[in-house]
């Protein structure tokens, strides 16, 4: 049996709490509403997110194929896998990295994707184990780091570029997410976590901003109940962003003399 997957995609982000899972699976819903086959790995071994994310039922486990191969967890039109499907939501994965690793290998070689036009990959914070593992194992097309305008959060953004550069794989953007808040009561705007710092990060790397996504409550409140933005609230500014970054990404893959992905062949040996 073989998977055929055209475009390998990183979503990362340099450190944690910048909302990278809700950025990925948010663009998940939105490239197979866009129409493209998409599947969905998420990659964060010691925390992995993407069940709750996406509605999984705690009932609901990956098919088990054969003795090696499982099938992902079809939902709201993504293929999924997550170490959380395998798993209770309290257990903590308490390994050292080479077991993570292995662990992320078996997900993206042992599950029956099908034909993908896409495979988005949820990244771990960080530029270790996991994400160096990925770009070997993987021919990546290309990564997209998600951080906000607050410097903190830039200086690791920064870094995770410079893994994606080392291990030449393409930053094909940038994604500010709680670029600004709107006050719901008077409608006012303010960037309470600073402005203009993906801006700074696309001029220092010629890289595009993809979105600018504000910090907002109906994100946060449609993740935790298991629901992409372009689902629960097609016509809000939020939904139309996550299109827009659907859109952004498409357009760089097409234009871009990016890898194509390996044939995944599952086999006995």
């Amino acid at each position: 049996m073989q998977s055929r997957i055209t475009h390998i995609v990183a979503v990362a982000s340099g450190k944690g709490g910048v909302g990278k899972s809700t950025v990925a699976m948010n663009l998940a819903v939105a490239l197979s509403q866009r129409g493209k086959a998409v599947g969905l790995l998420d990659a964060d071994i010691y925390g992995p997110s993407q069940k709750r994310m996406l509605g999984v039922a705690e009932d609901v486990v990956p098919e088990q194929i054969d003795e090696k191969r499982l099938g992902p967890v079809s939902i709201h039109g993504v293929k999924a896998m997550s170490m959380g499907f395998l798993t209770d939501e309290k257990t903590a994965m308490v390994w050292r990295g080479p077991m993570a690793s292995g662990a992320l290998v078996q997900l993206l070689d042992q599950t029956e994707w099908g034909d993908l036009d896409l495979l988005l990959v949820d990244m771990p914070p960080g530029t270790g184990d996991i994400q160096l593992t990925l770009a070997q194992k993987a021919a990546l097309a290309g990564a997209i780091i998600v951080t906000t305008p607050q410097d903190i959060a830039l200086i690791d953004a920064w870094k995770g570029i410079e893994m994606f550069r080392k291990v030449q794989v393409p930053v094909l953007g940038v994604v500010e997410n709680m670029s600004t808040h709107v006050c719901s009561a008077c409608g006012h705007e303010e960037p309470i976590f600073g402005h203009g710092g993906a801006d700074r990060l696309a001029t220092d790397y010629d890289v595009d901003v993809l979105a600018r996504l504000p910090l907002s409550l109906a994100v946060r409140e449609s993740a935790d109940a298991g629901r992409a933005m372009v689902m629960s609230q097609p016509d809000s500014t939020e939904a139309q962003l996550f299109l827009q970054i659907a859109d952004g990404l498409v357009s760089k893959l097409d234009e871009a003399n990016v890898p194509t992905a390996p044939t995944i062949t599952m086999g006995d040996d």
